[in-house]
């Protein structure tokens, strides 16, 4: 972030090429045409006055510079600005803050649901569940921050650590105000009067944490102060669904843009989302028992006994233990006769691509067979492993590629303009798999003013507050 009085001496270090885009329409946004100054050395007026007549280097000066005028060096401010580009963030970064952003925002709807149920008085089941629900959306909060702090490059931490300071206070002090909500909530008799006063502590403790995780975003430039026009967005988070089989997978989506250049008139942003797959991996069983369960009365007969599936960044992989049987029905009689019957294990590696019109397609590859005797020939290199390949792969397909529909998850403005450029699965938490999608957006002036107003996210609305 660049500061009121930011000076840069050098401007070898302000080539385009060597800056991130966002940084450079940032310090564009933030130079006024009077706030320029140039020192040029043998040159007149202010440039000679503040430079003594000597051949100095330029100094450029972003948003007023009184340390300049009064003669001072400039060397902090160039520490400043050094400062500013190592704390940038990446990417990713800008899609994993808007996630735990959702989250501390999802805690705070939480609390103020609680608060208002306080109003009659509810039943002490219905009361349960609503501590239990904030419990947990308390504790995703802090989770979510914990990680994003802990995985900050070292040149961030030591950058923000004044800021990251007051996170940990923040936390601390959020988690003392939980601590004491749930043993007042969890007394024998609980009383309405002390719990909605601390209820209220509680929500103090919230707000400041959730103050606190918005200057961070600030200063690593996820979040501009409101000063021109906007360079950087938050997209809304969007939950998906896919019935299967009489099953509903949720599929969350965050993300990030971020104008990057403006090429032959249209705004180019780039653009990431990651879509959480967690809820596929809990019903991974059920959905691969629906594409490849058969039992036919005579013939062969599979069924999937359990099933995980498990971040391989690019890929991911399937480890399936299926249940072999082959059944045979002899000229006359009236059942049917097991003829054999095995156990095995088999693993297929999924990998993303796209296809040449943009859609989701699933590389997938028999990585291992752990099996006997003539499943183990079967899976290995007969057409029973090739069948339950591309059933695993097909069934996987018809989820994962709802995550990966991008135009679905944007404001109507964008949609038309979006591509996607590249995907791949990430672990996103402990064994969490995550689909992570990059993508473009190519925007006129128009576009772009009706994008943002679009997407109301409520990251900036919360940045603007008082």
């Amino acid at each position: 972030m660049l500061h009121k009085g930011t000076c840069v001496r050098d401007v070898s270090v302000l080539d385009p090429l060597r800056l991130p885009a966002a940084l450079l329409i940032a310090i564009v946004l933030f130079v006024s045409p009077g706030a320029i100054l140039a020192q040029r050395g043998a040159g007149g007026g202010a440039g000679a006055a503040a430079g003594g007549g000597r051949n100095t280097m330029p100094i450029i000066c972003v948003h007023d510079c009184p340390a300049l005028r009064e003669g001072l060096s400039s060397d902090d401010s160039l520490k400043n600005f050094r400062r500013a580009m190592a704390i940038q963030a990446t990417p990713e970064q800008r899609a994993a803050f808007a996630k735990i952003a959702q989250y501390a925002e999802q805690a705070s709807d939480q609390l103020l649901t609680f608060r208002q149920s306080l109003q009659p008085s509810p039943a002490a089941s219905a009361l349960s569940d609503r501590v239990a629900a904030l419990d947990d959306a308390v504790a995703k909060a802090r989770a979510g921050h914990l990680n994003f702090v802990t995985a900050l490059s070292a040149a961030q931490k030591s950058g923000l650590k004044d800021v990251t300071a007051k996170l940990e206070k923040a936390d601390s002090d959020l988690d003392k105000q939980i601590k004491t909500f749930d043993q007042i909530v969890h007394t024998p008799k609980p009383d309405t009067e002390p719990i909605a006063a601390s209820a209220a502590n509680l929500e103090k403790a919230l707000a400041g944490f959730r103050s606190d995780q918005l200057e961070l975003g600030r200063e690593m430039s996820i979040l501009f102060p409101p000063v021109g026009e906007d360079v950087a967005f938050s997209l809304p988070a969007v939950t998906q669904s896919v019935a299967v089989d009489g099953k509903t997978i949720l599929i969350p989506s965050s993300g990030a843009v971020s104008r990057g250049s403006v090429t032959n008139g249209l705004n180019l942003f780039t653009l990431q989302q990651v879509a959480d797959l967690s809820d596929l991996q809990q019903n991974i069983v059920a959905i691969l028992r629906a594409e490849l369960f058969r039992a036919p009365r005579c013939g062969e007969r599979i069924d999937v006994l359990d099933a995980s599936l498990t971040p391989l960044a690019p890929a991911s992989l399937v480890v399936a233990t299926v249940r072999y049987e082959r059944w045979i029905c002899p000229p006359g009689s009236v059942g049917a006769t097991e003829l054999a019957s095995s156990n095995g294990q088999i693993e297929v590696k999924l990998t993303p691509t796209l296809e040449p019109g943009g859609s989701l397609h699933l590389l997938s590859e028999i990585s291992r067979v752990d099996a006997d005797g003539l499943l183990r020939n079967a899976l290995r290199s007969g057409d029973l492993g090739v069948k339950l390949r591309d059933q695993i792969a097909a069934a996987l397909t018809q989820v994962i590629g709802k995550a990966a529909d991008l135009k679905a998850t944007l404001p109507l403005a964008a949609r038309q303009s979006a591509t996607l450029q590249k995907l791949a699965f990430e672990s996103v938490g402990p064994d969490q798999l995550g689909l992570i999608l990059d993508g473009q957006l190519q925007l006129s002036d128009e576009q772009t003013q009706q994008f943002a107003a679009q997407l109301k996210q409520s990251l900036a609305a919360q940045a603007n507050a008082p």
